[in-house]
């Protein structure tokens, strides 16, 4: 393990998968809820079951990127340890997280300017953002330097496929996604939205599904048609406080073909604070977005 793998919690990475790998940092981001400012940390998995309850009590969350400080405090750590670091970063199309780090690697830079930092924008957010960290942590344990690595992130992160659906529209029109008119029709209709995060990293609204159960079942059928290679690879669920659902989400995934695993990450404070309660995301590695 030559180098360091840093994210940042943009990526929804379970503590469980954070613990299982060395050399992996997880930076936190601030938000508000009903204006208390507070900052989520990866270890703080354990609280989400009080945010999502905020959330359904009709509480109102905000975010932030990461802050420059919190990203150059951790590289000057690890390269005063003599450490290099590639940092995987939230998709810029949704956040100016990656900026702000890019910031923080010049400052660093400037202050020891025999380190080595890449900062590489995942053009992915949430699970989709974990899986490619996945495989970066995999071309690492095969002995891949860090310039080899960041040479396949840029070459194959167009290939990782995102495709969520959200319960509540009310969310999406806060975030702008839908105006308020479509968010209550949509709502009384029970439309669920497919969406799937496009080549420049930004979620966009691809087709209208009426009801929850047929709205997982075209999730399960965008992994099993356009997943490549069709068998053996890694599926990643993300999920708004709804564990169960993204059980069954993954039993369709299984019926329909032969996965090498599938991990289950809960949407943290800031995915989940413009996705909201019910939220359901997957991801899988395909020939393109």
């Amino acid at each position: 393990m030559s180098f360091w793998i840093v994210t940042d919690v943009g990526s929804d990475m379970s503590l469980d998968f954070y613990r299982r790998y060395e050399k992996l940092a997880v930076l936190p981001m601030p938000y508000r809820v009903d204006g208390v400012e507070k900052l989520y940390h990866v270890e703080d998995e354990g609280s989400l079951a009080e945010f999502y309850a905020d959330l359904r009590a009709e509480k109102v969350a905000t975010t932030a990127q990461v802050t420059v400080d919190s990203a150059f405090n951790r590289f000057e750590e690890l390269v005063t340890q003599g450490e290099d670091v590639l940092y995987i970063g939230l998709s810029g199309g949704l956040s100016g997280t990656v900026q702000s780090v890019q910031t923080a690697r010049d400052m660093a830079l400037e202050k020891y300017p025999q380190a080595k930092i890449a900062v590489v924008d995942s053009l992915l957010a949430s699970g989709g953002q974990s899986l490619i960290i996945y495989y970066a942590l995999k071309l690492r344990s095969e002995g891949k330097s860090l310039d080899e690595t960041v040479q396949w992130l840029v070459n194959n992160r167009q290939k990782i496929i995102s495709w969520f659906t959200v319960d509540d529209l009310n969310f999406l029109f806060r975030g702008g996604r839908v105006s308020r008119t479509s968010a209550l029709l949509g709502s009384m209709m029970r439309i669920k939205p497919i969406m799937h995060v496009n080549y420049d990293g930004k979620l966009i609204p691809r087709e209208k599904i009426t009801g929850r159960k047929r709205a997982l079942k075209a999730l399960a059928e965008k992994c099993i048609t356009l997943a490549k290679p069709q068998s053996g690879q890694m599926v990643f669920i993300s999920h708004g406080d709804c564990r169960e659902e993204a059980e069954y989400l993954a039993s369709l995934v299984r019926e329909g073909m032969k996965v090498a695993g599938i991990e289950f990450f809960t949407l943290g404070t800031i995915i989940g604070a413009h996705a909201g309660p019910g939220t359901m995301a997957i991801f899988f590695l395909g020939e393109g977005r």
